[in-house]
């Protein structure tokens, strides 16, 4: 399969000069590239000057995660596959071809991803991926290695490939037609959770998604957002009730409505309680949003659940209440 390891780049160039070097010599049998989101702190000039191999996709500004691969991939023809990796990743020795094998011996496979760990604590899983995510009836997301913020240490106790909700975007290796025919991620998430939503589609649309974990890369993270970051918060939770409106099934979307308001309430009032006034404004923003989006969202569910092939694999029930009772692992 012809493969484009695809990194998307906004102002990374301290992390493209330290991580990028291992993504090429540990990637012999990929294309290399890196689409830059309109950067304005020399990544450009430096690409062209020290790694000539990498091919260069320049977009005019910065287009967020989703449109900007979106913008990137479109421009990227005659590949099999895509693999999406952030720039502050060191992928490890022959990290590529386990996830390549997984979509040559597994036609109904659309997304495979690697098994993420923390690039500073290598023993631990890495919080936004770990090995592979699931999200409950709620549509918390968590991991196989993480649950809420408590991270897991890597015994190999998810070493075995299954089948997973969502992978993370941070390593996230799909096939082009399948990104194509789904129309890539939803641009006006802008970042954060449309990874989720677009393998959310790929499960209705009656294809899978799985995890590798023969396949490992770490991960820095919090590269582009802080963890505290307002902004970020906004577009979590934005994002998350947007996805659910246009994916989940009915029963489910109805439980979200009415729940879900006196969960995000709760936590804007716990953001007060901890004096960060800011994050808790973010909440009431994304609500903002949400509501402002509900006609264009209800016309995108109809087309995405006109044909639902098979539900996405959700975990019924609370990972909350779980968490609360002690259940602190997968």
């Amino acid at each position: 399969m012809k493969t484009a390891v695809v990194i998307l780049n906004w102002n990374g160039l301290q992390h493209l000069q330290h991580y990028l070097p291992s993504v090429v010599s540990t990637t012999p049998d990929a294309d290399i590239v890196v689409a830059d989101n309109g950067s304005t702190d020399g990544s450009v000039e430096w690409l062209k000057a020290e790694m000539p191999s990498v091919q260069l996709v320049l977009l005019d500004r910065n287009y967020g995660f989703a449109e900007g691969y979106n913008r990137a991939l479109a421009q990227l023809q005659d590949y099999d596959t895509f693999v999406l990796l952030n720039s502050d990743i060191e992928p490890a020795e022959g990290w590529l071809q386990p996830l390549v094998e997984v979509l040559e011996r597994n036609e109904d496979v659309a997304v495979v991803v690697p098994k993420i760990l923390d690039d500073k604590r290598r023993e631990m899983f890495e919080y936004a991926g770990a090995a592979g995510g699931f999200i409950d009836i709620l549509g918390y997301p968590f991991c196989r290695g993480r649950i809420l913020s408590m991270v897991e240490e890597d015994n190999g106790q998810y070493d075995t490939p299954c089948d997973v909700m969502w992978g993370s975007g941070a390593a996230f290796c799909c096939r082009a037609e399948v990104f194509a025919e789904l129309g890539g991620f939803s641009a006006e998430f802008f970042a954060h959770q449309e990874e989720i939503d677009l393998c959310w589609r790929v499960w209705l649309s009656g294809k899978r998604v799985m995890v590798e974990p023969r396949a490992k890369v770490y991960h820095l993270g919090g590269a582009t957002l802080s963890v505290d970051s307002p902004f970020k918060t906004m577009l979590n939770h934005r994002n998350n009730l947007a996805m659910l409106y246009r994916c989940a099934s009915s029963g489910q979307r109805a439980l979200v409505a009415v729940v879900r308001p006196f969960l995000d309430l709760a936590a804007a009032l716990s953001y007060l309680a901890q004096g960060k006034s800011k994050s808790a404004k973010a909440v009431f923003q994304a609500w903002r949003d949400f509501l402002r989006w509900h006609k264009r969202l209800a016309r995108e569910r109809k087309i995405i659940r006109a044909n639902v092939k098979h539900e996405a694999p959700l975990y019924y029930g609370s990972i909350v209440v779980r968490y609360l009772f002690g259940k602190k692992s997968f």
